[in-house]
């Protein structure tokens, strides 16, 4: 049965070494464009991830929590190196799995070994403060590993979203147990791979996918979990909250997003309907940053409404590992559902159909899970196509009055995690930035993510940021020393 497989994986990797589950299940993974099996992979229960998190836990005690910083830093540039060599393989294996085009995870994987790279330079920096209370008191900060940290990661990036929590970690020093969602674990255990074959410490690194309400749940919820870094969606961050109170776990969330796409009337159009039509269908729609409101100046508005719409119709839907493939399937059966529900509901609400809104089962992509890419125009702001995040190929055109009257618009949703706009104005463009409830405010571009640059939410969006030197906090605690020059400590009830 095992060699029907494309691919196979039937251990977890924990505490430096490849073992079989021991209450856990080897499960098939499914090819989103075909609906058929492809990959077999592992995937751990509860004693699996408690002796994760133990391995992880001796890691901290032993050669990792010793180790140089120089060293660790030279480990993560080691697996940098290593991610940037066999990115076109993992790329490959990635989309097999999710099903987003080749052309996006190629580009994507290569730029992620960047990541280590750049935290691998912030190692040695965690640098503290020094404080004269007076003449006989001195006291100092000093940042030290918040300790164990688990990482549970969606389908839609799993590699990028690893990478995007792995990499801060590494450079504070901590060690962590990563759970991968069970749509996508095969890219995961390839970066387990690297890390052995960096040469990193036993247990610094675990991988043990699974199902979210048994290994994920188990491990929001382990008392030997110091921190816990989840993305995804917002009710199960809720969840995890309350797993973690017990032992007050820290956590940081990224919980996605419903983003404005702006464009003023003295934009660019060409160079906005670029970006427009891009970024509401990029990564199959599949997207926390997805730019999937546009909000448009009402003298624009039917022109770029005509032009989305028919960019929409032009996109090439299907077989994601061919180059010529724009847009590739919903990851999985739920998702592609959910997409067409929401679909269904945008026409019952009766904002107008411009584009697509179908499921597409001809030319091969009967199996598969296709949806195409979908405009609806005349969209009122209180729809629940504008208000809900649908995480499927679906965008919104709303026409707006006024600099006030888009903001209102903008600002008008629960989530709070990436905005755009376009202006020539470079006023309007601080202006209207400073304005927005958004953790990333791109002005005549959209969708850059920079190791350096902060990426978190506001409001439902999520708690903490991850990239850049922000990312570190989330993963150090401060500690105080206070130093006593003199040594004398009067006794008080002399």
């Amino acid at each position: 049965m095992v060699a029907a497989y494309a691919y196979t994986q039937d251990k977890l990797f924990i505490g430096g070494e490849w073992v079989a589950p021991l209450d856990g299940e080897v499960v098939p993974s499914i090819d989103p464009s075909t609906g058929a099996h492809w990959a077999l992979a592992a995937f751990g229960g509860k004693r699996d991830v408690d002796r994760a998190v133990e391995a992880a836990g001796a890691a901290m005690r032993g050669p990792w929590g010793r180790m140089p910083v120089a060293e660790r830093a030279a480990l993560m540039r080691k697996l940098g190196g290593l991610l940037e060599a066999n990115a076109e393989r993992i790329a490959e294996l990635e989309t097999r799995d999710n099903g987003r085009p080749l052309r996006e995870t190629r580009l994507n994987i290569t730029a992620e070994a960047q990541w280590y790279y750049y935290f691998a330079g912030l190692a040695d920096k965690l640098d503290g403060r020094m404080m004269q209370i007076n003449p006989a008191l001195i006291a100092y900060t000093t940042r030290v590993p918040v300790g164990v940290v688990g990482a549970i990661v969606p389908w839609n990036a799993p590699t990028l979203v690893t990478t995007m929590k792995l990499a801060p970690a590494l450079a504070a020093g901590c060690a962590m147990v990563i759970k991968v969602a069970e749509h996508t674990p095969v890219t995961t255990y390839e970066l387990a791979r690297l890390v052995e074959q960096a040469g990193f410490p036993k247990g610094v690194v675990n991988v043990v996918p699974g199902w979210g309400h048994v290994a994920g749940a188990h491990l929001a919820g382990h008392p030997g979990v110091d921190k816990l870094s989840f993305t995804g969606e917002h009710r199960t961050a809720q969840e995890i909250m309350r797993a973690g109170a017990a032992n007050l776990k820290r956590v940081s969330f990224e919980c996605g997003g419903k983003s404005p796409h702006i464009v003023f009337e003295d934009a660019d159009l060409e160079q906005a309907a670029n970006a427009v039509a891009h970024a509401g269908f990029m990564a199959c729609g599949q997207s926390c940053a997805l730019g999937s409101r546009i909000l448009v100046a009402r003298p624009l508005y039917a022109k770029l409404v005509d032009e989305v719409g028919a960019r929409a119709a032009k996109l090439r839907v299907g077989n994601p590992l061919e180059a010529t493939t724009h847009i590739g399937p919903q990851t999985h059966k739920d998702q592609l559902e959910k997409t067409l529900r929401y679909i269904d509901i945008g026409k019952s609400e009766g904002a107008r159909l411009v584009a697509g809104g179908v499921r597409l089962t001809d030319a091969g992509r009967d199996k598969g899970y296709f949806v195409s890419p979908t405009v609806f125009a005349d969209v009122k702001p209180e729809m629940r196509i504008a208000q809900e995040e649908i995480f499927g190929p679906v965008v919104s055109m709303i026409p707006f009055d006024s600099e006030e009257h888009a903001l209102e618009i903008a600002n008008g949703v629960n989530y709070g995690l990436t905005a755009g706009l376009w202006t020539r104005d470079l006023g309007r463009a601080h202006r209207f930035s400073s304005q927005l409830r958004a953790g990333t405010v791109w002005v005549n571009t959209y969708r850059i993510i920079h190791p350096a640059v902060p990426y978190g939410g506001f409001k439902i969006s999520g708690i903490g940021r991850e990239n850049g030197p922000e990312a570190i906090d989330e993963y150090t605690e401060p500690r105080a020393t206070m130093i006593n020059l003199e040594g004398k400590y009067p006794y008080p009830y002399a």
